[in-house]
């Protein structure tokens, strides 16, 4: 058995930091030994649920600009796994959820970002899934459930995202976290300590801040169908919290 997880990923710089969150991801990563990884990445849109499909080596995608150079050169080869893409889709047909299969696509920075620093070798298969934005959250919650089975086959199922990404407000030079970000996350994870669903899946009408928190919602989605994962059986644990730039959210949660 292998918790699910929600890990924000943050700015592209990450794989390059040396801080309490990096450590974190690191520790993780050799903490557990799971036979396949699959991600939902926030960098991965797609109208339908969209599964990569391949037993080959991926291509590393450098889906950001304006960085250091060395950014740039850094490269993720892991190998998919078709079996398990297959299971999955064979888990979504099941549960009525559409689905299809990617067969060219690469790694994204919200998959090989935080996988760089938990699995350093890239010697774990990786199964990476889309996400769509514009399904209401009780569909995303759906979409993880379909798959929950994943976790007591000692898979690793991880949302990478954000819980606060609004690059509008970011200031560059603040090493504070700002109080309407802090008040948002302590929302999010009080409702899933509490289990209310409910109240989650209107987090936007909910929400102290929502709006300013989750200006569009690509990398909330991931939360949500983790959530789906774990099911309402499971305890949060936030593993790690800290934000850069006075807002941008770096949160570590297993469930």
């Amino acid at each position: 058995m292998i918790s699910p997880m929600f890990i924000c990923h943050g700015s592209p710089e990450l794989v390059l930091q040396d801080n309490e969150y990096t450590k974190c991801l690191k520790k993780v990563g050799k903490e557990i030994n799971p036979k396949v990884i699959v991600v939902f990445t926030a960098h991965f849109e797609n109208k339908i649920t969209t599964i990569s499909n391949r037993d080959d080596q991926y291509t590393t995608i450098h889906d950001f600009y304006g960085f250091e150079d060395k950014l740039y050169t850094i490269n993720y080869p892991a190998k998919g796994s078709k079996v398990i893409a297959e299971k999955i889709k064979d888990m979504f047909d099941s549960n009525n959820i559409d689905s299809e299969f990617d067969y060219n696509r690469g790694l994204d920075h919200g998959t090989w970002s935080i996988l760089k620093l938990m699995f350093p070798k890239a010697d774990v298969p990786v199964v990476q899934i889309s996400v769509n934005p514009y399904l209401a959250m009780d569909k995303q919650y759906d979409i993880g459930n379909a798959i929950k089975e994943l976790s007591s086959q000692d898979i690793l199922v991880v949302g990478s995202g954000a819980t606060v990404h609004n690059l509008a407000k970011i200031k560059w030079e603040k090493t504070t976290p700002d109080t309407w970000a802090v008040e948002f996350d302590d929302w999010l994870i009080n409702k899933v300590e509490q289990k209310d669903l409910k109240s989650l899946f209107y987090y936007r009408k909910l929400a102290p801040n929502a709006e300013i928190a989750v200006p569009r919602e690509e990398h909330i989605v991931p939360f949500f169908i983790i959530l789906g994962v774990a099911g309402l059986n499971k305890d949060l644990k936030v593993l790690s919290r800290k934000y850069d730039y006075g807002n941008l959210s770096y949160v570590c949660m297993e469930f």
